[in-house]
């Protein structure tokens, strides 16, 4: 038999339905909920930032236009005073971090001047859009985006005020998360990582270069690992401690994608 259906009688769900969406902690293994970009896109947005789009491709005379060959393509985003930006790069062939290919690259210079950037940061997806987006607010509201005086206990004082523990190996330089799943560490960046230091181009092939910080989240020993984040030398220590600060708030976020590798460890409450 056939039944009818009739849009003035809505579907009203069962209280058996599971819920589609969860408040979910801790944020740090809660993932991107599959909009990384769509989230710090919204976020550069509200603090006024311009966006445009940069297609490199390849089109031959006559050419239909979706005949055209595109081969690399990134969002731009640019603040106001054009010494900050921020780079969509996961569809233009970013370089590796921990094995997760970067998706957004934020930089500064100090100067509209200067070409070069002074400073950048990478992440890769799964890093929580609510960690960047604080950590890009914190950029925006920066007078002077490249020059800081603060040290590295700045940071670790914002991650274990919020209950991390410092690294047992290394207490000046690291901490970890309470379940030692997530790190934030300073150390030796990884290669590629771009810095303004100058000394980074003097270096002789064993010896090791100025100090950034990293943070990544592995949530099993020799696990894939959920996300990575990379600052070079230059950026300043109380931008990385507002990252840190959001990394280990213990504010709930809203998610609807749960990711595999962490979803067990995430205590949840429905949103609906």
């Amino acid at each position: 038999m056939e039944v009818s259906l009739h849009p003035h009688h809505p579907v009203v769900p069962s209280p058996s339905d599971p819920p589609s969406a969860f408040w979910v902690g801790p944020r740090y293994l809660a993932g991107d909920d599959g909009c990384l970009y769509e989230r710090v896109a919204d976020t550069l947005t509200r603090l006024g930032w311009a966006n445009l789009t940069v297609v490199r491709g390849r089109r031959e005379p006559d050419e239909a236009a979706e005949d055209r060959q595109v081969l690399r393509s990134t969002v731009l985003h640019i603040s106001r005073d054009t010494l900050r930006w921020a780079q969509w790069v996961l569809a233009d062939e970013p370089f590796l971090l921990g094995e997760l290919p970067v998706a957004w690259q934020v930089s500064a210079r100090t100067d509209v001047s200067s070409p070069l950037a002074a400073w950048s940061a990478y992440f890769t997806p799964g890093i929580p859009g609510e960690v960047l987006g604080d950590f890009l607010a914190a950029l925006n509201n920066r007078h002077q985006p490249t020059a800081g005086s603060a040290g590295p206990e700045l940071v670790l004082d914002a991650l274990t005020t919020r209950g991390w523990l410092r690294d047992i190996d290394h207490p000046r330089s690291g901490a970890v998360d309470p379940m030692f799943t997530t790190c934030v560490s300073l150390g030796e960046v990884p290669p590629l990582i771009q810095d303004g230091d100058p000394r980074v181009l003097a270096l002789a092939g064993d010896e090791a270069g100025p100090a950034g910080w990293q943070a990544w989240v592995e949530p099993a020993l020799d696990a894939r690992y959920l996300w990575a984040a990379s600052f070079s030398a230059g950026v300043p220590q109380d931008l990385v401690a507002a990252f840190a600060a959001s990394l280990a708030s213990s504010a709930p976020v809203l998610r609807r994608v749960l990711p595999e590798s962490t979803k067990d460890r995430l205590l949840r409450a429905p949103a609906d």
